[in-house]
């Protein structure tokens, strides 16, 4: 009864009511403790390797220049469109210079005022025919350039689609690796949880939430090392007066303190 007196007056941080759990519990919640650290450490590390901003990079400068290409692909084929229309009417005023020619070089029909409008026109047909070709030399021209343009915009999409290939493969390495890592703490953890009490866990879960991943820290050299606080001499005295199997708490930071041979106490 004595014992029972002196656990019930102790603060309610440092105990739950009709929680107790064996000291080897206690411990061994220090080592699910650790695998939760590590699995956060673990989604951290995957949530935070340098290949996603790698490939958020590359993939913003690939649309870019896909985006840049399709301009340049689109300016080269109205180009080509524009060249061939030039050409078409150039073809038509020589023909019809050619033909003009003839009937000039034949005679045959022609009166003198029809041979002066033919001369007029052929004279005009050659000055037409000038202007136009010199029309399709300046498209060629701008052809020529929309198509570098193209090549080189084709090259650096090759380039960029070949550094985002890469950059997911090692992405992809380093995920598979740290998922691997992963799968063998969830199932260390579940082997040791399977055998801890329930009660126990229910209450590290909980306080694990709420404290930002740590539910239960050891006590060494009598400071919490969930929040790092020295305990002072009330804290130590009531804490050496819980029985061994009693789960307690710092007042601190509301964690679990567990209790080993370095507690200090």
């Amino acid at each position: 009864m004595d014992g029972a007196r002196a656990v019930r007056t102790l603060p309610f941080y440092l105990w739950s009511p009709q929680l107790n759990a064996e000291p080897a519990d206690q411990i061994r919640l220090l080592d699910v403790q650790a695998l939760d650290v590590r699995l956060s450490q673990l989604a951290h590390k995957r949530k935070s390797l340098p290949e996603h901003a790698e490939l958020d990079t590359l993939t913003k400068d690939l649309t870019q220049q896909r985006d840049l290409l399709v301009a340049a692909q689109t300016q080269a084929s109205d180009t080509a469109r524009e060249q061939t229309k030039a050409e078409q009417d150039v073809d038509q005023v020589r023909q019809r210079a050619v033909r003009d020619q003839q009937r000039l070089d034949s005679g045959v029909g022609i009166s003198a005022r029809d041979l002066a409008n033919l001369q007029s026109e052929v004279v005009s047909l050659a000055k037409r025919q000038g202007d136009l070709e010199d029309v399709v030399l300046e498209v060629m021209e701008r052809l020529e350039a929309a198509q570098e343009r193209v090549s080189e915009l084709t090259e650096r999409v090759s380039a960029l689609e070949s550094k985002v290939a890469d950059a997911t493969t090692r992405r992809d390495a380093a995920t598979a690796e740290i998922d691997a890592e992963v799968a063998k703490v969830t199932k260390d953890r579940e082997v040791i949880v399977t055998s801890m009490p329930t009660d126990l866990m229910a209450l590290y879960e909980k306080i694990r939430v709420k404290q930002g991943g740590v539910g239960a820290a050891r006590l060494y050299q009598r400071r919490c090392e969930g929040c790092r606080l020295e305990l002072d001499m009330a804290e130590v005295n009531e804490i050496k007066a819980a029985a061994r199997d009693q789960v307690v708490r710092h007042e601190n930071c509301g964690r679990i303190l567990v209790r080993t041979a370095d507690s200090g106490i």
